[in-house]
């Protein structure tokens, strides 16, 4: 198999949200539109996948015959069934990617040919806007140029990262499941601002915009957060009387808790499955 980008053909098998969002930032990059397949339990949603993409919606083994790269974004409860289904007829020289939360590269490995690639992937919503962060680790027969095509097909979606695939439940745990947490955080935001007499619209305006510039500050200049953080906090000020109520509140402790339990949630889904 010739593993250029855009040479070969790639089946998103289980298009839900996550295989959308890969569908779609591969369009977004050039991907040719007959290089892409795409296969779903349902009719409806394989009507509306088609429409919206012009991709070509298939069966599960059709795919895995036609494509180069099966991108498996299905639930993890749903991975032994399917893996029942087209494990025997996948061939070794087939590049396999796994979106699937918390399941290991042997899972997939242990149900395919010997000698099948396998790379895990876990990226996350914001893909949706092209500001995905996707980590990746290669499984124990993913090459080099494995590595360099899963990059080349999720770089369109955001930033890529390798890492090795023991950090992988951590990854889940914090950029995975990590929109979620800042979404709260906006969420209870706002809340305040209304408590503190501002429109709901104006408190959403606020905190969005001085997110997004606090997220730029962190990415561009290069500093520590706890640097950007003493630039903001005055002797005796505003900023630093709310940081004390939230250290008196544990946040901090309370975000150390719910990554572990994210992390600790991906390890069991991972040992359902062995």
């Amino acid at each position: 198999m010739v593993l250029a980008p855009g040479a070969h053909t790639v089946a998103v098998i289980g298009t839900g949200k996550i295989g959308e969002l890969m569908l779609s930032g591969l369009l977004r990059a050039g991907w040719p539109v007959d290089r892409l397949l795409a296969t779903t339990r349902r009719q409806s949603r394989a009507e509306e996948i088609a429409t919206r993409y012009g991709v070509r919606v298939v069966e599960n083994l059709v795919a895995v015959a036609e494509a180069d790269v099966l991108a498996v974004s299905v639930k993890p409860q749903d991975a032994d069934a399917l893996l029942d289904e087209i494990g025997p007829k996948v061939p070794a020289d087939k590049l396999l990617v796994s979106l699937c939360a918390g399941l290991p590269t042997n899972f997939f490995a242990r149900r395919l040919p010997e000698g099948t690639p396998v790379i895990r992937v876990m990226t996350n919503t914001p893909a949706l806007v092209d500001q995905a962060m996707t980590a990746i680790s290669a499984g124990a027969h993913a090459t080099a140029a494995h590595l360099e095509l899963a990059e080349e097909m999720f770089r369109p979606l955001g930033a890529t990262l390798r890492v090795p695939e023991s950090q992988q439940d951590a990854v889940t745990a914090l950029s995975g499941s990590g929109p979620a947490y800042f979404y709260l955080l906006v969420e209870a935001m706002v809340d305040a601002g209304i408590l503190l007499g501002l429109p709901r619209q104006v408190a959403h305006e606020l905190i969005v915009q001085t997110a997004i510039g606090s997220a730029v500050m962190l990415r561009d200049s290069g500093e520590h957060p706890v640097k950007l953080r003493e630039a903001v906090t005055s002797p005796a000020g505003t900023t630093i009387s709310a940081i004390r109520e939230l250290e008196n509140h544990g946040v901090r402790a309370a975000l150390l808790a719910a990554l572990e339990a994210a992390r600790d949630r991906a390890r069991e889904i991972a040992a359902q499955h062995d």
